[in-house]
């Protein structure tokens, strides 16, 4: 099978092509065209007037002529912005017809590529746009998981635009008794990055039929380098998706919010019918000797990272999004299925141009099918090996509210025994066998995958008491927003997201369910108990952001001014954080974490202290002053106290 031949030294030496006109190369006066097909007997390019597949409205076809290293050339004089293309495939008697890998932007479902003029649509001033964090470290970010259209879906919402791009970065919104929404409660918080699950083209909603509900995270990839059609306000005219999206980058920069993208290059929604397959079959995928798909990524289909040609479209994509749509971060779904060597050539091409840009991503250990020897995947346990990538810490995540696949165990903050000391290692930038510094961990107590942190919490203590639950919600907030790390938190998680079905039924995989269940209910902010929670959040933010000493960098850094407390109670962690020489007015910082049922009493340093954060609240402004040597801390929370320098 000729899909075996792929990985062999000579077909990769024979066939690799590293130049970068691959694509449609668009000038006002004519436009190239470049596929790589090597195994190829002839190839076509196929001219539309619409992007509409189906449609009986071809313009010209284009004969392409075999250039170099297996890549096929055509060129037009015209003017083709707007104009719909395909390529025609013939090899042993058959021919298939595939959209351009490298299309730019697509026509509706992303069947048909679209020659577009890019600088048509930038917004007004997007050659000035830049990241508004660009010069801060990794571990300054606070990062705001968020699907597209969960912000807009709710009727509280008050967002024109829903599900769209544009619904995102509407100004002035609020729930009918008026509590901001949206952009507003999202700078109101203070997150310096919104982390969007794929806003790529991807397969699992139909373009056509966006009047009817549907609803899907988004991680079935179809055309890696289009924004997705349903997000726009047109998604049969190719142009509008770019546009939109720019626009919403745009204003979120504008706002104070960088923006990541969460990317799938694991896998694809269909292997089969997957534009790059049907070009060069089965080259994108890793299958066996019997032609069986590789399914570690439990799509059924793992991407073959490891061969050149993939390596290069994965490499220029990455560095197509950052380039021109100005993106300041990565989140690369199941990385530990990618190889090293194709996570190292991304950072050192988007590094380039884009120094600021970060990158993190899943490094779980995953079975998978390589199609070479010797090669090494980007798993947490191999993090040494990837200096500026960092993990999403399921250190933390489960130390803090129990094994993820086990949902009645507890964590530390449910009444888990036994788990001061991960959440001390974790506290320091750390996690037994993977993370030996803070800027590759990514703290964090929920995600899109598995349950709410409120949920989760439920089901690990189901005798507790309401009250209770916002207890121990709060205190996995305070641990993992003042630890050395990143911290990351799932959208809603600040007013106690939860996702009911309409039983009232916990749903833990809401990938496909609908907006009811997936968007996030804003008039829950005109109860009390939410708007304490989102207050705390805020506050937590704001502290974190106040102290330079919680945003270490280095291993090296944290042993120099972080120092656990000994001879504590069970259960309890308490840390001593020297203070910055360069703040004059605090000297350091105390942080006490109490997941037990009872209050305790904890020795106090000498000085003077103050108390940011306690049961009730977080913020940068002093809530009491303790001159004594003990501090009570009250059950199932956390106090973190700030000593005052001394005058003079």
């Amino acid at each position: 099978m000729m899909h075996v031949q792929y990985s062999t030294n000579e077909f990769e030496q024979k066939y690799t092509y590293d130049g970068e006109d691959l694509g449609a190369v668009y000038t006002p006066e004519r436009t190239v065209f470049r596929v790589w097909a090597p195994l190829a007997d002839s190839v076509t390019v196929n001219l539309y007037t619409s992007g509409n597949a189906g449609e009986d409205d071809l313009i010209d076809r284009l004969v392409m002529k075999p250039d170099v290293n297996g890549t096929w050339t055509a060129e037009k004089a015209d003017d083709l912005n707007g104009v719909y293309y395909t390529y025609l495939v013939s090899r042993n008697g058959e021919t298939q017809e595939a959209c351009d890998p490298y299309a730019r932007t697509t026509g509706v479902n992303g069947e048909r590529a679209m020659v577009i003029d890019l600088a048509l649509t930038n917004p007004k001033g997007w050659d000035k746009d830049c990241d508004p964090h660009g010069e801060e470290r990794i571990t300054d970010a606070v990062i705001y998981e968020l699907h597209i259209r969960d912000i807009s879906s709710d009727r509280s919402a008050g967002i024109r635009n829903v599900g769209k791009f544009l619904g995102l970065v509407e100004t002035g919104t609020v729930t009918p008794s008026g509590i901001p929404t949206g952009l507003d409660h999202m700078k109101e918080l203070g997150i310096t990055h919104v982390h969007l699950l794929p806003v790529a083209d991807y397969g699992s909603v139909d373009e056509k039929r966006l009047e009817e509900a549907q609803f899907n995270w988004g991680y079935d990839p179809v055309n890696y380098n289009v924004p997705e059609g349903s997000y726009s306000t047109d998604p049969y005219h190719g142009e509008v998706r770019v546009r939109e999206m720019k626009q919403m980058v745009k204003t979120l920069h504008d706002n104070g919010i960088s923006v990541v993208l969460d990317v799938v290059y694991n896998h694809v929604y269909d292997a089969d019918e997957f534009c790059f397959n049907k070009i060069v079959p089965g080259y994108f995928s890793r299958i066996d000797a019997e032609g069986n798909y590789s399914a570690g990524s439990g799509c059924e289909n793992d991407n073959a990272t490891e061969r050149s040609m993939v390596r290069k479209y994965i490499v220029d994509s990455v560095a197509y999004w950052a380039d021109e749509y100005h993106i300041d971060g990565f989140r690369f779904d199941l990385v530990g299925l990618i190889d090293i060597e194709t996570v190292r050539a991304v950072m050192e091409k988007v590094s380039r141009k884009h120094p600021n840009v970060i990158f993190y991503g899943e490094g779980w250990t995953m079975g998978t099918g390589l199609t070479k020897e010797g090669v090494l995947l980007a798993t947490q346990n191999n993090s040494a090996e990837l200096p500026g990538f960092a993990f999403f810490s399921d250190t933390m995540r489960d130390g803090l509210r129990g094994h993820v696949f086990y949902y009645s165990q507890r964590g530390y903050i449910s009444g888990g025994k036994g788990l001061a000391n991960v959440i001390e290692q974790c506290f320091l930038g750390k996690a037994p066998d993977w993370c030996k510094t803070p800027s590759q961990s990514v703290n964090y107590a929920s995600c899109h995958d598995n349950y709410t942190l409120m949920d989760r919490i439920t089901l690990a203590a189901p005798e507790a008491s309401w009250e209770e639950w916002v207890r121990m919600n709060n205190l996995a907030a305070v641990i993992y927003m003042t630890a050395e790390g990143i911290p990351f938190l799932q959208a809603g998680e600040e007013m106690l997201r939860r996702k009911l079905d309409a039983d009232g039924n916990i749903v833990e995989n809401s990938f496909k369910s609908p907006d009811f269940i997936n968007g996030l209910k804003w008039d829950c902010l005109n109860e009390k108990t939410y708007q304490d929670v989102y207050a705390y959040y805020r506050g937590l933010i704001a502290f974190r952001k106040a102290h330079r000493q919680l945003r270490l960098t280095t291993p090296e850094e944290v042993e120099r001014y972080v120092t656990p407390v000994e001879g504590l109670p069970k259960d309890v962690v308490a840390m001593r954080i020297a203070g910055d020489e360069g703040d004059k007015k605090t000297d350091g910082i105390f942080a006490i974490f109490n997941p037990n049922r009872t209050a305790v009493e904890i020795n106090l340093p000498e000085g003077v202290w103050s108390v940011c954060i306690n049961a009730e609240r977080a913020g940068t402004d002093p809530i009491e002053m303790i001159t004594g040597e003990k501090v009570k801390v009250e059950p199932i929370s956390a106090t973190v106290l700030v000593k005052l320098r001394k005058k003079g």
